[in-house]
């Protein structure tokens, strides 16, 4: 790794939901449809002013990868550019989820300094056919040539939605005209199935193939993990946690034990590992919790490796700082636990509602 990137040392990664259901797209495979969230309360952002002192370097033990995403279009709220900007300027680096079709927000961003903007990555959702419906393409690409142009690292990913097969060579031809390579591809889960199971009318080997021809590691790497049960011990919770920004109620992972709110400044974030505790069927986001390495060993792939694109003129996606900070592991940035540590932590994530039940069941 160059010199210069040696001090930015990822410490935590840091999952973010931003209180926004409504968007600006009707796509019936998005969970926002599946769960019929449409009609939910406009949020209330003021919770904008405590961000910069709740989520310092010095409450979160260093520099942090945060993510920011919605239930609908994270970027449906202006206020929401304040606060990328509060991260960003606290040393943090920042990715957020958009379907990148509001153009005065892309402007506004593309007004921070430098220094911010390549700390900035972009993970452009491709609607393809809700862009076309809407007659939008063409802002979706030229936001993304704004990007480029003003150094922000970004990814253009689309979901394997069974809707699409029939339109996979147009979305190549596309892809090829506008980006110069083609989109990545994530994995569709159905919100509406416990475990949220991959989502799709097709066999397993059929959606494989069909969907592999775009050469996404996006796409491996989820689908290999995909609907597989993780039994390892599990630093989230210790090195990552999901925090709810309308109500700075923080826990371990998305189902994991609640550990405090990030907004009571009074008291020190409290973290702990929900070890071997993780009451997800599967870890549908496995790619940026496991590819961050927060279960060693089975980060096959860099997460940069994941989102990144190099084009034919030796151009890409991500800038250079960026690319190198999304290589890093946490496991390399943090103390791995002993065995007593981790028996410890694995007693924590017990809830007594947990204990009380399996005692239960043993009667």
């Amino acid at each position: 790794m160059k010199e210069k990137y040696k001090m930015d040392k990822m410490k935590k990664f840091i999952e973010c939901y931003v209180p926004i259901s409504a968007c600006n797209m009707r796509c019936k495979y998005c969970y926002v449809t599946q769960n019929e969230w449409w009609n939910n309360k406009k949020p209330d952002f003021s919770f904008e002013k405590k961000i910069k002192e709740a989520f310092s370097q010095d409450r979160l033990g260093g520099s942090c990868m945060i993510n920011m995403c919605a239930t609908g279009e994270t970027l449906l709220n202006e206020e929401v550019v304040d606060i990328v900007r509060d991260f960003l300027e606290n040393g943090h680096y920042v990715m957020l989820v958009t379907n990148g079709t509001l153009t005065k927000r892309f402007e506004k961003f593309c007004e921070f300094p430098m220094e911010l903007r390549k700390h900035l990555f972009f993970k452009l959702s491709f609607h393809y056919l809700e862009l076309k419906r809407l007659n939008m393409l063409d802002v979706y690409f030229n936001n993304i040539r704004l990007l480029k142009e003003n150094d922000i690292s970004f990814t253009v990913e689309l979901t394997p939605d069974d809707s699409y097969i029939p339109y996979i060579d147009e979305i190549k031809r596309v892809c090829e005209k506008e980006l110069g390579t083609l989109c990545h591809i994530t994995v569709c889960r159905d919100e509406l199935q416990k475990g949220y199971p991959l989502m799709t009318k097709l066999e397993r080997k059929e959606y494989e193939k069909i969907w592999s021809q775009f050469d996404s590691d996006l796409f491996e790497y989820k689908y290999s993990i995909f609907e597989k049960k993780r039994k390892e011990f599990c630093y989230a919770g210790l090195w990552s946690i999901v925090v709810d920004l309308g109500s700075g109620i923080y826990k371990q992972c998305y189902k994991g034990k609640e550990l405090g709110n990030i907004y009571n400044l009074d008291k020190d974030i409290k973290f702990n590992a929900i070890g071997h505790h993780c009451r997800e069927g599967h870890c549908f986001n496995g790619h940026a919790f496991m590819g961050f390495g927060l279960i060693p060993g089975v980060d096959k792939i860099d997460y940069a490796d994941m989102r990144n694109r190099i084009l034919p003129d030796g151009t890409q996606w991500l800038s250079d700082d960026m690319e190198n900070f999304m290589r890093q592991k946490l496991y390399d940035n943090n103390k791995i636990l002993n065995n007593n540590e981790k028996l410890l932590s694995d007693i924590k994530s017990i809830s007594l509602k947990q204990t009380a039940k399996k005692i239960l069941q043993k009667r």
